[in-house]
């Protein structure tokens, strides 16, 4: 089994999450993404998130049609904050499948900042990485990212296309279709009345509507 886990706010979810999830299903031959909506995102500490309850419903919503595509409720399920590598600890805990494959999906952005993350040595150990490049992106190798030492215990593997770690987990960076929608413009335009069809799925514009969400954000 080989499954990929999808983390983020999702505040909210658009076309561009779905269609990068769409394409590492395809490059990995994934048989599950998992989206894991963030309930306390550190580095959102201090900005205003719509409710995890909306957020939880417009995933559902965007995902409902497609059977490789499904949601957890993890981090909200979990006091404090949300941190990466207690989410892929507790899902390889309780998947406790032998022949399990996870890759955690991640940004290129999200990945150069890595550093910044909570534990993020023992969390890069722990399974593999699909790191969505930009088209144009040129990998200047894991020194510029990683710590020296740190990637040092790293090799790239040609067959593989990616850089194997000391666990036999493999860093992978792979160029996806990046569509210029972020959520941030989404709340905007919705707040601002204006249209944002064609950037989310029908289903989750009727929401946002319905709900009348983002109109004072």
């Amino acid at each position: 089994m080989k499954w990929g886990l999808f983390g983020g706010t999702f505040d909210p979810i658009h076309i561009g999450h779905l269609r990068c999830a769409t394409e590492m299903l395809e490059i990995f031959a994934l048989n599950r993404i998992i989206f894991v909506p963030a309930s306390r995102p550190p580095h959102k500490l201090d900005g205003v998130i719509t409710p995890f309850y909306h957020r939880e419903q417009m995933i559902r919503l965007a995902i409902g049609e497609n059977p490789a595509f499904s949601f957890s409720d993890v981090e909200n399920r979990r006091d404090g904050v949300s941190y990466s590598v207690e989410t892929v600890e507790y899902i390889l805990d309780k998947y406790r499948l032998e022949n399990l494959e996870l890759y955690f999906i991640l940004g290129q952005d999200a990945f150069h900042a890595i550093r910044t993350w909570k534990d993020w040595e023992r969390l890069v150990l722990l399974c593999n990485f699909a790191i969505m490049t930009r088209p144009g992106y040129v990998n200047q190798g894991l020194e510029a990212i990683l710590t020296p030492e740190f990637a040092s215990r790293f090799a790239y593997d040609e067959g593989l296309k990616g850089f194997r770690g000391p666990q036999g987990h493999v860093l992978y960076f792979r160029e996806v279709t990046f569509l210029d929608v972020a959520s941030s413009n989404i709340r905007r335009r919705a707040r601002e009345g204006k249209a944002i069809n064609y950037l989310v799925p029908d289903s989750v514009r009727h929401y946002i509507v319905k709900n009348s969400l983002y109109e004072t954000k």
